[in-house]
């Protein structure tokens, strides 16, 4: 077992060296020192700029993957409730295991949580990513009217299923609406990536400059959470929209 949590060790700390573009000589650290590597990698790199606890669950889930699932099926098991069944189905939807997590989420929908937002988003978001377009659409459109839609991954995720469905000006209406300054650079980023999918190249480049332009004035732990998406928005750039 020690041999394994030193193998998922090194694994976690050059899987967040790579991806956070950290300096080489920290992957040489971790493989040629696995333990006091490792351990001075998380204290330098890591823990100082995450809790504890989300160290320790990413070392848990390279160890066991499927550990959480098993552990709130157990849950569950023990107590039927509304909570713990919608935390499993939030797992099996992390897990990518959309038809468990919707088998789940419809479950929930019972009794005085028929109408609960959380869950009917959640059951939108599983059916868009298991492809099924038209249910995601139908589970959407039962949350429109409610103010929390506006600006939520429901509304995103509804633009972006229209979109699939070829209603480009509904599917622009709403991404539009995520289009802010210095916030939502995912969805900008995506909303770049539509206008290109739809030819609108002088619309694309607009927002890709904003975003790299807004890079230049953000504080280092903005510029280290947005730096992937940031990276991605020159990227697109540099090929000549």
């Amino acid at each position: 077992m020690y041999f394994y949590f030193i193998i998922a060790l090194q694994g976690y700390c050059i899987y967040h060296c790579y991806t956070h573009k950290r300096e080489y000589y920290w992957i040489l650290a971790v493989i040629f020192l696995p333990l006091v590597g490792s351990l001075i990698y998380l204290f330098m790199n890591v823990i100082q700029k995450q809790d504890i606890d989300k160290v320790q669950h990413g070392v848990t889930t390279l160890l066991n993957p499927t550990k959480k699932i098993s552990d709130l099926e157990k849950r569950l098991k023990f107590a039927d409730t509304f909570q713990n069944r919608v935390a499993l189905a939030d797992a099996y939807l992390e897990a990518e295991h959309y038809e468990k997590a919707i088998e789940h989420y419809k479950t929930a929908l019972s009794d005085v949580f028929k109408h609960d937002f959380y869950v009917i988003s959640k059951l939108q978001e599983a059916y868009y990513f298991s492809s099924d377009f038209d249910t995601s659409l139908v589970y959407a459109e039962q949350l429109k009217e409610q103010p929390k839609f506006a600006k939520s991954k429901a509304a995103f995720l509804y633009a972006l299923a229209k979109e699939k469905k070829g209603d480009i000006e509904t599917a622009t209406k709403y991404l539009k609406t995520f289009n802010a300054p210095y916030s939502r650079y995912q969805e900008r980023l995506e909303l770049a990536k539509f206008y290109i999918r739809n030819s609108k190249l002088a619309d694309a480049r607009e927002i890709l400059e904003e975003i790299v332009t807004e890079a230049e004035g953000m504080s280092k732990q903005s510029y280290q959470q947005n730096k992937l998406l940031i990276a991605k928005a020159k990227e697109l750039l540099k090929t000549g929209l």
